[in-house]
C-alpha cells in the first residue's frame, strides 16, 4: 500500500470496518493543498481488496487533478465501499459509512459515485454534513454527461474540422446514468450511434428512442467510428485495445481511461485525439463542489459549457509542445498543485 501511495503521491489512506453493517470502506486522499478533498463514493463488488484499494488510490490521483483544472478550491479524493455479499441494511451501511466520513473532520466531502445514488447520499448525510448530491442537492449525473457532450463538440471541431455532430458517427460504451444521458444529447445533435452495455434493457431503450446500432460489449473497440466514447469503468484503453481501435476521437465519462500513460503515447501515434478523462468528465464534480459551495444553477452550466474550450486550448498546447494530450494535462494539473504546495509551505 505504501508502494502506491508513493507512486500515487497520496496524502492519506484510510481503512473502515464495521462487522454488524458489513461495511468495509476505503477513503483515498490524494491531496489537501487547494482545500479540503472532494470525490464520490463508489459501491461495487471487487474481486479482491488488493483491487478495491488501488481503485481509490487511482481514482483519487484523478480527482485531484480533475479539481486543478477545474479550477475548484479543492483536492481529491475517493472512496470505495466494498459491496458486501449476500443480504444487508443498505440504510444501515451507508449511515455507518457517514460516520467515518464524519471522523475525518471535513478533509473529505463525499458524493454519489458508480453504484450509490441520491437516496444513499440522504442516509450518509444523517451523521457527517461532509456529503453533496443529497436530495437537497441532486445528482450530478446530467452535468457530467453535459461536459462530456461539449467535450465532444470542441474534439470533433478540433480533429474533424466539422461545425456540426450531424452524420458523426460515435460508438458509446456504457450506458448507466451518464452514458445514457450523452447518448440523448449525441442523437439530438444529429450523431449516428453504435452502443453496447452489459444490460440489455439501456440497449433497446437506445434502439428504440435514438435509432442506435448495438454491439457485443467485446465488439465495442473495433468499431469503425470518428469517435469512442467510453463511460464505463477504467482502464480500458491497454495493450489488448488500442490495436483494435478505428476512430480519430476518444472522448468519454469513464475515469481513468488508461492503464498507463503509455497508452496515451500510443493513441498519439496513431493519431487518435484523446480527451483526458479528468478534463472531459469534470462537469459532475464542478456540479458536487459548486453546489455544495452554494453556487447558483447558471454559474454552474457557465463553468460545465467551459470545458469545451479548455479543451481546446489543452489539444494547442499539445501540438505547440509536442507532446501528447494526456501529458499536457498531466502536466498542467501538477503545475497547479505544486503552486498550491508553495502557498500552503510559505504559510
Amino acid at each position: 500500500m505504501f508502494k502506491q501511495m508513493e507512486s500515487n503521491h497520496t496524502q492519506r489512506l484510510q481503512l473502515f470496518c464495521d462487522p454488524d453493517s458489513g461495511l468495509k470502506a476505503i477513503i483515498a486522499i490524494h491531496s489537501t493543498l487547494k482545500g479540503p478533498a472532494i470525490g464520490g463514493c463508489r459501491f461495487i463488488s471487487y474481486k479482491n481488496e488488493e483491487d478495491a484499494i488501488t481503485d481509490a488510490l487511482r481514482l483519487a490521483k484523478g480527482m485531484s487533478y480533475k479539481a486543478a483544472l477545474a479550477g475548484l478550491p479543492h483536492g481529491g479524493a475517493k472512496a470505495v465501499i466494498i459491496r458486501p455479499e449476500g443480504d444487508f441494511n443498505r440504510s444501515s451501511l451507508m449511515q455507518e459509512f457517514g460516520k467515518c466520513v464524519e471522523s475525518l473532520g471535513g478533509d473529505y466531502i463525499t458524493a454519489m459515485d458508480s453504484g450509490t445514488q441520491v437516496s444513499d447520499m440522504d442516509q450518509i448525510s444523517k451523521h457527517t454534513r461532509f456529503v453533496t448530491c443529497t436530495s437537497a442537492i441532486g445528482d450530478p449525473s446530467p452535468y457530467t454527461a453535459q461536459g462530456v457532450f461539449e467535450g465532444i463538440k470542441a474534439s470533433v471541431k478540433f480533429k474533424l474540422r466539422k461545425e456540426s455532430l450531424s452524420g458523426i458517427h460515435i460508438s458509446i460504451q456504457g450506458l448507466g446514468h451518464v452514458g445514457f444521458e450523452v447518448a440523448r444529447l449525441l442523437h439530438n445533435a444529429g450523431a449516428k450511434l453504435t452502443v453496447a452495455d452489459i444490460n440489455p434493457d439501456p440497449i433497446k431503450l437506445c434502439q428504440s428512442q435514438f435509432n442506435a446500432r448495438s454491439v457485443n460489449p467485446e465488439d465495442i473497440y473495433s468499431v469503425d467510428a470518428d469517435v469512442f466514447c467510453p463511460c464505463g469503468l477504467g482502464a480500458i484503453i491497454n495493450d489488448d485495445t488500442v490495436a483494435k481501435l478505428q476512430v480519430s476521437i476518444i472522448a468519454g465519462s469513464a475515469n481513468n481511461q488508461l492503464a498507463e500513460d503509455r497508452h496515451g503515447d500510443q493513441l498519439a501515434e496513431k493519431g487518435i485525439l484523446y480527451a483526458p478523462d479528468f478534463l472531459i468528465n469534470s462537469g459532475g464534480l464542478i456540479f458536487v463542489a459548486s453546489r455544495y459551495a452554494g453556487l447558483s444553477q447558471q454559474a454552474i452550466k457557465s463553468k460545465v459549457h467551459h470545458i469545451g474550450s479548455a479543451l481546446h486550448q489543452l489539444y494547442q498546447e499539445s501540438i505547440t509542445s509536442g507532446s501528447g494530450v494526456h501529458r499536457v494535462a498531466n502536466r498542467q494539473a501538477e503545475s497547479i498543485l505544486a503552486a498550491a504546495e508553495k502557498i500552503n509551505s510559505a504559510a
